[in-house]
């Protein structure tokens, strides 16, 4: 007879300019794994739809009301959980740790975000999943003008050369991207300027969702990378 159970779990990824790329972790309360970190995450209820679990595992181990998270993909190996059989659907979101007030809920003893370049030693399988998300992030960013929701809403370019350097944990040749990512169209460049540090003032840039849209319902091919 099969006795398969579905479970959900979440990698939210932080970013912030001076901090770089986190991702949230609870310490768990009970066996398996007590006192282990581990991602939020939890069994899926009779009546809940995936994303209704996902989020209520959040506000309920984390504190957290997430408005974006993608499904990332299934995880189902057999000796995944030493419980029982468990397969996991897991999803991922991008947002700014300054923006939440996190806090330990239920079945959680702690909450905090951790340097992804920096994790603890990860319960069940969720190393793997964060290391999947990490890999489905990069990959999204170079066909995807993603994280412009992680900084002000008036920039200077500076700090979108940071966020997609932090994210793919690379150097960019700042004229190359600059010059594709103006040439798209959807970055309006401001008239006003700020002053940071003892350097000439920098322009300001704002990201134009209008145009962006626009330009996906026209099939535009966005490739940072080419």
């Amino acid at each position: 007879m099969q006795s398969i159970k579905l479970s959900v779990d979440a990698v939210v990824f932080g970013y912030d300019p001076e901090d770089g790329v986190s991702v949230l972790l609870i310490t768990r309360k009970y066996e398996p794994f007590q006192k282990f970190w581990a991602l939020p995450g939890g069994l899926v209820k009779n009546e809940e739809s995936l994303e209704d679990a996902v989020r209520r595992e959040l506000k309920e181990e984390a504190g957290m009301d997430v408005s974006y998270l993608e499904q990332l993909y299934s995880f189902g190996k057999p000796d995944r959980d030493p419980r029982n059989r468990v397969v996991s659907i897991a999803y991922y979101g991008l947002v700014r740790p300054k923006d939440y007030q996190i806090s330990a809920q239920t079945d959680a003893e702690d909450v905090a975000w951790f340097n992804i370049k920096k994790l603890p030693r990860l319960a069940f399988d969720h190393k793997h999943i964060v290391d999947t998300a990490i890999k489905r992030l990069r990959g999204k960013m170079a066909y995807e003008p993603i994280g412009f929701e992680l900084l002000d809403k008036k920039f200077p370019f500076s700090d979108l050369e940071k966020l997609y350097q932090s994210l793919l944990d690379r150097e960019l040749d700042r004229r190359n991207f600059k010059k594709k990512i103006m040439a798209y169209g959807f970055l309006e460049e401001l008239k006003e300027r700020i002053q940071r540090g003892a350097g000439r003032p920098a322009k300001l840039y704002q990201f134009s969702k209008k145009t962006y849209f626009e330009l996906k319902e026209n099939g535009y091919n966005f490739d940072l990378f080419l």
